[in-house]
């Protein structure tokens, strides 16, 4: 039988409670420093009010344009869910708007990444459902196919792969393999633990510099 370009598969169990509590309120900027810097998106931007998103990433990835199995995965995803949607980064039609959202909402999902395009935006920038998307388009999408749900994708440059713990805020996003989340959230509560006694220093006017000169020196800089 001939393949027919579609792909359905189960999400793995992603992250446990504790986990996800664990990141609720993680600086992705933080989070970023604790992986090395090595991964995230820059280009998708947050289009809702409240600027924040988490939870397990349920993929999707489809035809630039088309949302026939973004439908699909808004249907068979689980509440606390997070739907990803590699859609080539097109920007000529629209993935998702007003109504998708509020079907999303309404089942307790945790939201949408789009690599593509959102109509609608007035609307979702005045609401709290997080989405993430490249940009904004009002041509609406079709809905034919060919996808496939809960396979490795690819959304701005940032391989996702089903089950992933997937956060984001007003600084873009990230993707964490869940066996590796507890050691990241430490490494994070470290950074941040540092950062507030940088921020103490300077309140205090008492910040050492030295490192700047000595840096330089180490350059060969005078």
């Amino acid at each position: 039988m001939p393949d027919s370009g579609f792909t359905l598969q189960d999400c793995p169990a992603g992250p446990d409670r504790a986990t996800l509590d664990a990141y609720r309120n993680l600086a992705v900027a933080n989070i970023s420093d604790a992986m090395s810097r090595t991964t995230g998106t820059s280009a998708l931007r947050p289009m809702h009010r409240t600027r924040r998103i988490l939870g397990r990433a349920y993929t999707v990835r489809t035809r630039p344009g088309d949302n026939l199995m973004v439908h699909k995965a808004i249907d068979a995803a689980q509440p606390g869910d997070v739907i990803v949607v590699d859609a080539g980064g097109d920007m000529s039609n629209a993935i998702i708007g007003e109504i998708m959202v509020g079907w999303a909402a309404k089942r307790g999902l945790a939201g949408f990444v789009i690599d593509g395009a959102i109509r609608d935006s007035e609307t979702l920038a005045a609401g709290d459902f997080p989405v993430y998307a490249r940009g904004v388009a009002h041509r609406g999408p079709y809905k034919d196919g060919p996808g496939a749900i809960n396979v490795p994708v690819t959304v701005d440059g940032m391989v996702v792969l089903p089950g992933d713990l997937l956060v984001g805020d007003a600084d873009g996003l990230l993707a964490i393999r869940p066996d590796e989340a507890p050691g990241i959230a430490a490494r994070v509560r470290a950074i941040a633990e540092s950062e507030a006694k940088v921020l103490q220093e300077i309140e205090r006017g008492t910040l050492d510099r030295a490192w700047v000169d000595a840096a330089l020196k180490a350059k060969g800089v005078l």
